[in-house]
Formats: structure tokens, C-alpha cells, sequence
């Protein structure tokens, strides 16, 4: 998990070959113009899905893992913490992993918080279980799904 202000973005992007892509749509797109939905960026490679939701409370947030996509989660307004927890420490599954939707719940709790204020995102890796989307009142953020293994 890798936790940065957007204007510390180009460190990060030898990490992985679409990185770039994500970080270059990030800063020329106008984010807050983007209606709630998806957008294809690069196919199936790259996706951002802008989400305008009510936060949720360390109780009601599950933590969740993906093995296609590395999620790049930049939060644009509101109060949001991220909670994490190493997969391999995840022991109670909510179910098997959905590979239509790219997802697996986890009755766990995170391991820890972390804030994330508005303009800064949070980098988590297949082995990275998150819980988004703790806070109060409404979040609005960008989710970048970058693909594990590009095509």
C-alpha cells in the first residue's frame, strides 16, 4: 500500500507500465466535471470509476482484494480513511473470490487506518486487502482499476 499527495505522483510511476496513464489522466482531466460512472481509459487496462457515495463506518466496511486489477484510489472531497490489512493475514473470507467483478470480501478487520485527504490517493496491490470508503458524510472519489498484468 502506498499512501501520496498528487503532486508526488511521477515517483511513483516506474512502480508499473500504466501508472503514467492513470497519473497523466489524473492531472488532465478535469476530475470534478466527471459524472458518477465508468470510463474506459485504455481499454480494459485502465478504468476510472468516478463514485459519489455516503461514507461508511469502520463497522460496516468490509475489507476486500482483487487479483486483475491494482486500485489506484484518489479521493477528491469529503472525509475518507482507508483501512488495510496484508491478504495473506485475511482468514475469514465473506465468500470465494468473483472473477466476473474482480473481488473477494473479508469479515476480518483492517489491521489499520490510514486518512485520506482530498487530493491524495492510496496505491493497493493484490496483496493489499482495503477497506474504502470509512468516514463521515459523502465521498467523492476517483477509483483507477489498472491492470495487474496489462494485455
Amino acid at each position: 500500500m502506498i499512501l501520496a499527495d498528487l503532486s508526488q505522483s511521477e515517483r511513483y510511476i516506474r512502480l508499473h507500465p500504466l501508472f503514467q496513464y492513470a497519473f497523466e489522466y489524473m492531472r488532465d482531466t478535469d476530475l470534478y466535471a466527471l459524472a458518477p460512472g465508468r470510463y474506459q481509459v485504455l481499454g480494459d487496462d485502465l478504468i476510472a470509476i468516478v463514485e459519489q457515495v455516503p461514507a461508511k463506518t469502520k463497522e460496516a466496511a468490509k475489507l476486500e482484494a482483487h487479483r486483475k486489477y491494482i486500485d489506484i484510489q484518489l479521493v477528491l472531497e469529503g472525509n475518507e480513511s482507508m483501512g488495510w490489512k496484508p491478504l495473506a493475514d485475511c482468514l475469514n473470507p465473506v465468500s470465494e473470490h468473483s472473477e466476473e467483478k474482480d473481488i473477494r470480501f473479508f469479515h476480518d478487520a483492517p489491521a489499520s487506518y490510514v486518512p485520506v485527504p482530498p487530493g491524495h490517493f492510496c496505491i493497493f496491490f493484490p496483496e493489499d486487502a482495503h477497506a474504502p470508503l470509512v468516514g463521515t458524510g459523502t465521498i467523492r472519489k476517483v477509483i483507477f482499476k489498472v491492470a495487474a498484468q496489462p494485455a
